[in-house]
């Protein structure tokens, strides 16, 4: 956690870093860095110490007692999509702007995704681990080919569109569930959430968590999806009901899953997935490249920016 005599309106960035093009932009702000891994009550203290306009959003959870601990607070920008982590409600009481970084993400988090469906379908992870223990399974290992397969979709925006496109190309039948759908790419059907869910056979997951959404995935969605389909998950991990995804890889139901997200994270050493071959993990890191860093980081300055522009104004027209 850092700081000094501010002299300029402070930022505080609930992470240790942001990218030098969004300090860059922010330059007339003092920025504070809460640090890798800020819990609610540091984050009050960081923010009562020097009420911030603004809070950049990377890890942590930003409740209504965070925002009631600086009395300036504007806006809060999310360093991503995911605003879930934000008490949205609370922002909306207190006349606090949420802002979300649309689309910053969306290459690197579908690139994440098809290596997740590409892994799943080929049985990579397994594959490589028994070559390195000096077995050659060439004789008895049966891929899934994707070709003329169902790849289903819920959520079709930014990262979707991206997804549904690569499928196309790979010679898939791309279908999608998603009433908020505004630009629909012409290789894309929309239909009902369970038609998606009965006819696809990988079903990936991209759409924003809800309270109306939460567990969509669950014993009785699984139960209704082919035999031997894959899902993936690069959006939220409270949309999967662990459990019942648990119970559907090891009866058979599923031929594997893919997850980069988690209900609670880090994930625990005795967590339940852990030790499943055919369920691939990987750390939230979807969206975490380089380039997504940069432009995550200046797409949540800028929202910032014209946040507190927006705010000025009114202050002006009252």
């Amino acid at each position: 956690m850092t700081g000094s005599g501010r002299q300029q309106p402070a930022i505080v960035v609930t992470g240790a870093d942001l990218a030098p093009q969004a300090v860059e932009l922010l330059q007339e702000f003092e920025i504070i860095y809460a640090g890798k891994t800020p819990d609610e009550e540091s984050l009050v203290q960081l923010c009562e110490e020097t009420q911030p306009l603004a809070i950049i959003v990377r890890y942590g959870k930003i409740s209504a007692r965070v925002m009631d601990a600086s009395k300036k607070l504007r806006v809060i920008s999310k360093h991503g999509v995911g605003i879930d982590t934000i008490d949205v409600e609370a922002a909306a009481k207190r006349g606090i702007a949420v802002k979300a970084a649309a689309g910053a993400n969306a290459a690197a988090v579908a690139e994440h995704t098809w290596a997740l469906i590409l892994a799943c379908a080929k049985g990579i992870t397994q594959l490589n681990t028994r070559v390195h223990a000096g077995f050659w399974d060439k004789s008895t290992h049966k891929s899934l080919e994707l070709n003329n397969r169902t790849l289903g979709l819920i959520g079709i925006g930014a990262i979707g569109q991206r997804v549904a496109e690569v499928g196309a190309t790979l010679g898939m039948r791309v279908i999608a569930y998603d009433p908020y759908a505004s630009n629909v790419p012409a290789v894309v059907t929309i239909c009902e959430l369970n038609t998606v869910l009965a006819e696809a056979d990988v079903l990936s997951l991209h759409c924003p968590l809800t309270a109306g959404n939460r567990k969509m995935i669950n014993r009785e969605t699984l139960a209704s999806m082919h035999d031997g389909a894959i899902l993936i998950n690069t959006a939220r991990g409270g949309l999967v009901d662990q459990t019942a995804l648990l119970e559907a890889i090891q009866a058979g139901k599923l031929r594997a899953a893919g997850l980069d997200t988690f209900e609670s994270e880090p994930l625990s050493s005795s967590h339940i997935f852990r030790g499943i071959p055919n369920v691939i993990l990987t750390p939230h890191v979807g969206g975490v490249t380089s380039d997504a860093y940069v432009s995550m980081g200046t797409a949540a300055a800028r929202n910032v920016l014209q946040a507190l522009a927006e705010a000025k104004s009114e202050t002006v027209r009252t």
